[in-house]
């Protein structure tokens, strides 16, 4: 009860405080930072009251305002990176007055101690990232708005894999870190986790995520408390675009064309299944069994192969009261693209015989609708609280017609598989966010959010069809899925809470370590269902047309007889629910051994429960299984500065890695290709980290850095095949352990600088080289499941993973006086071979060829209120080869070319 009074005795002194000093008498400053030499305004400058804790952030003009200064005489002092800090002295403030300055900085290049980055807005400066990373205790690695924009980067999965050690899958959404994919890896929003779009990924598809939203993406590599500790190749956190400047409103067009859908442009064909707009409302059909109720048209549609991008941002700011500032910004977009591509699609057995032989070509057609709300409010400079709606939908449609040698179905090679479909995603994030400064030595910041993806492929369609005698084709079947209509549909809750504390030690200003604490909550539910319906054709000889498959399948023929239609599980869907929950505590010291040396060391618990149910054709009265987990898990990051730019740093940490929902739910999955199903039996990996990295900071926009890692873990997760007869595939502990050893390499250096600094050569290049390798153990397999696997190998790579990865770009650019700027980038990217694959029953690995790409990007600032880019990517326009190694040698069974592309940009600010 004492306790209860004290609180709320505090809770009143807080109040009467506040209120105390909105009653004082303050003024306002504002004022514009310019270069000195050029005098173009400076963006991102940092503006602080001396003495006190008021402070503000030049905005996107130049610009800055300080509200609620108490009235008398007081000091400013104003820094960048880069330029000399300033003080002004003598700047009388009156009350109820606003004081106007005009502020000039010096340019010197370096001078990195007197950088104070405040604020998150200008955190996608290069600089900015740079002077954070410096300074920080552990070990971060950020690409920011402004290098995305140079590099012509259009989402999140383009940006990452342009960072060292991180590779992108060309034909998927995974992405690799440091040889490590989708189960090893965790995607945040702003620090706080995001459920997945797809039943199969542990991660969302981080292409979902538009640039326009990007501020700054923040990879870490080495783990620290603050991170959940399902972590092995690194995390990704989106932190997204927010707005303090005075008002903006600016609107773009652009258009993307590629080389390969142009070319097929008068032939251009898509089956009917989603708007193009990227939405679908079709639903199961009353009836599915009872007769022909499907409404989709298995009819393909020629379309024009002409994307177009628009977008809208604006942002706005408001004063409230004496200390305060509302802060709005928003942003809506919509972009798609054609894609076409054509080559061959191979399967064959360990001595190279034919399983599959056809031709592939492939249409396909994406969009994504982007909505961003950011509200901002800054009680006063110690208290800040925010809001952010996100809104994302995408969709995928493709068609895809495969003609050729079918086993057991067309063994004439006069095969024709047609596989159609559409998928949508839509992904609904809120999240409410504060921090406050309590005392001069207490900090907390907190956030809390409500997400929930939902996933549909509505209709997939397959059609097997044989040309019959040069007269035409007819329905082609063996089996009874080679010709069905498929449905699959997930929705996934996820909430999470974030409370943080920190503690000073020493002297609050500069503190000789800090104390932090914090609890972490993840909750998420999962629902997917999935239903199929099988076609069975008792009349084969009746000649169709591939383009007019309408024709025949309709209630007329139905009712003739010509067909039937089974469902795999009758009407009823399969089905797999996951409940998880995740309660997670910590504490860490950071500590200033020395004037040089500091360490971070920590500990985090984490309790887990992940529940599963499901109902499938093979357990038709459903089962359960539950996984519950402690893990405690230390860490220890130190650095130690060798000079003012040099620093030495290593990191050293146990994590794990959980397996997801489906992977334990053993539900069949058919993906058009493969059947695969979850194993009850799996259980997490165990991983232990360590790095050590050394950094040189040559000036304020320079930085070179190699760093060394390894990673040992122990029973890690593999998909594999578990079947010799029908090829399924499942996941399973696959060996006693696997290791990671790499190295990174990175580079960003100012080559040239002449006219004042107005011009500029640039160049970056970060090279990561790796070697991955994990036991393969039959015996273990069998000991801990009901499967038996025959493996290849005793030992092979990690799927997914390159020995070698490049990334370099060259980069020039110029200002001009009057806000005009100019920007062109030479880009390329490498990567080496990589296992896609796992070999069985005597046949190799599946390998893709390692290719190396080259863009080129021009981004021209004409005056302050027009923009034009040019893009030109893919230039090389290479070949991607995926080979089978085997017996006889290496069969090429994927071989295609992307295309290149031409995009023209447009964008107006019009204030």
């Amino acid at each position: 009860m004492q306790n209860r009074k004290t609180r709320i005795v505090l809770l009143i002194g807080v109040f009467l405080s506040i209120f105390t000093n909105a009653q004082a008498q303050r003024g306002s400053i504002r004022g514009i930072i310019k270069d000195s030499g050029t005098t173009e305004n400076i963006v991102g400058a940092s503006i602080g009251v001396v003495g006190t804790t008021y402070g503000a952030v030049s905005d996107d003009a130049g610009n800055f305002v300080l509200t609620g200064v108490p009235a008398g005489t007081c000091e400013l002092q104003v820094s960048y990176v880069g330029y000399t800090t300033v003080r002004v002295e003598n700047v009388v403030v009156r009350d109820g007055l606003e004081v106007v300055l005009e502020i000039k900085l010096e340019s010197v290049g370096e001078l990195m101690d007197e950088v104070v980055v405040t604020t998150s807005r200008r955190r996608g400066n290069d600089i900015a990232l740079l002077a954070e990373q410096k300074k920080s205790s552990l070990v971060i690695q950020r690409v920011g708005a402004q290098e995305l924009s140079r590099k012509g980067v259009s989402d999140a999965a383009t940006a990452v894999a342009k960072m060292s050690g991180i590779s992108k899958e060309d034909a998927g959404s995974q992405v690799y870190i440091r040889g490590l994919g989708d189960r090893y890896i965790s995607t945040s929003f702003n620090g706080l986790p995001l459920p997945s779009n797809d039943p199969r990924l542990k991660n969302i598809a981080l292409e979902l995520f538009s640039t326009d939203i990007v501020e700054f993406i923040a990879v870490d590599k080495i783990y620290n408390s603050k991170m959940f500790g399902d972590f092995g190749g690194g995390g990704v956190d989106i932190h997204s675009k927010d707005y303090s400047g005075n008002g903006m409103l600016e609107v773009s067009v652009s258009s993307t064309l590629n080389t390969n859908a142009l070319s097929n442009r008068d032939d251009f064909r898509l089956l009917p299944g989603g708007s193009r707009w990227g939405f679908s409302e079709y639903s199961i059909p009353p009836n599915p069994l009872g007769g022909f109720n499907f409404t989709n048209s298995m009819n393909p549609e020629s379309r024009s192969p002409y994307p177009v991008s628009v977008r809208l941002l604006g942002g706005k700011s408001f004063n409230i009261g004496t200390e305060g500032r509302l802060n709005f910004f928003a942003t809506a977009s919509f972009g798609n693209s054609y894609e076409y591509r054509a080559g061959i699609n191979h399967d064959v057995n360990a001595q190279g015989a034919r399983k599959r032989w056809s031709d592939q070509e492939r249409f396909g057609y994406t969009t994504n609708s982007t909505g961003l709300f950011n509200v901002g409010y800054l009680i006063n400079p110690q208290h800040k609280i925010s809001y952010n709606l996100l809104f994302v939908n995408s969709s995928d449609q493709w068609n895809d017609n495969y003609s050729g040698y079918f086993r057991d179905i067309t063994e004439d090679g006069t095969g024709l598989r047609r596989l159609g479909s559409y998928a949508q995603n839509k992904l609904f994030v809120n999240q409410l966010l504060g921090s406050h400064q309590l005392t001069d030595r207490i900090d907390v910041d907190w956030g809390l959010s409500a997400n929930r993806v939902e996933y549909t492929m509505p209709d997939r369609i397959q059609n097997m069809l044989r040309l019959l005698d040069g007269q035409g084709y007819v329905i082609a079947q063996n089996a009874r899925s080679d010709n069905n209509r498929f449905n699959q549909r997930l929705h996934e809750n996820e909430y999470a809470v974030n409370l943080n504390g920190s503690y000073k030690i020493g002297d609050s200003e500069t503190p000789k370590g800090i104390i932090r604490a914090g609890y972490q909550g993840r909750f998420k539910k999962r629902n997917f269902e999935a239903l199929q319906f099988n076609f069975h054709h008792t009349e084969r000889s009746l000649i169709v047309d591939p383009d007019n498959l309408d024709a025949y399948y309709n209630q007329e023929n139905y009712d003739r007889g010509f067909f039937s239609i089974e469902g795999f599980f009758g009407e009823r869907p399969q089905t797999y629910s996951g409940d998880q929950k995740i309660h997670a505590g910590y504490v860490s010291l950071e500590y200033n051994l020395t004037d040089r040396l500091t360490s971070v060391l920590g500990v985090r618990y984490e309790n887990i429960r992940q529940y599963v149910d499901w109902v499938t054709l093979f357990v038709p009265e459903g089962d359960n299984n539950t996984l519950a987990e402690n893990q405690f898990l230390p860490n220890l990051n130190l650095r130690y500065a060798l000079n003012e730019k040099q620093n030495l740093r290593l990191g050293a940490s146990k994590t794990y890695t959980l397996p997801q929902f489906k992977e334990r739910a053993p539900f069949y999955f058919d993906d058009g290709t493969a059947l695969e199903y979850g194993n009850p039996y799996l259980y997490p990996s165990t991983n232990y980290n360590v790095d050590i990295k050394w950094e040189l900071f040559p000036s304020s926009s320079e930085l070179v850095s190699l760093a060394a890692f390894g990673k040992y873990i122990q029973d890690p997760i593999n998909l594999y095949s578990v079947s010799a007869t029908s090829n399924d595939i499942s996941y399973v502990n696959i060996g006693d352990a696997g290791t990671v050893i790499g190295a990174e390499l990175e580079l960003k250096k100012d080559i040239i600088r002449w006219n004042s600094d107005r011009d500029l050569f640039s160049v970056g290049l970060n090279v990561a080289y790796m070697n991955t390798n994990q036991d393969i153990d039959a015996n273990k397999v069998q000991e801990e499941t009901d499967f038996t696997v025959r493996p290849t190998h005793n030992n092979a790579s990690f799927t997914g993973a390159s020995d070698l990865l490049v990334n370099a770009d060259l980069t020039y650019s110029k200002r001009w006086r009057k806000s005009g700027n100019l920007t062109a980038t030479v880009m390329y990217s490498y990567f080496s071979d990589k296992v896609y694959a796992l070999g069985v029953e005597q046949k190799g690995n599946l390998v893709d060829r390692g290719l190396g790409t080259l863009d080129f990007i021009v981004r021209s600032k004409i005056n302050q209120r027009i923009g034009i880019d040019l893009l030109i990517k893919n230039i090389l326009d290479p070949e991607y080869r995926r080979i089978q190694e085997n017996a006889s040698g290496h069969v090429p069974v994927l071989t295609y070319k992307k295309g290149q592309y031409f995009s023209l940009g447009l964008s107006y600010q019009l204030f």
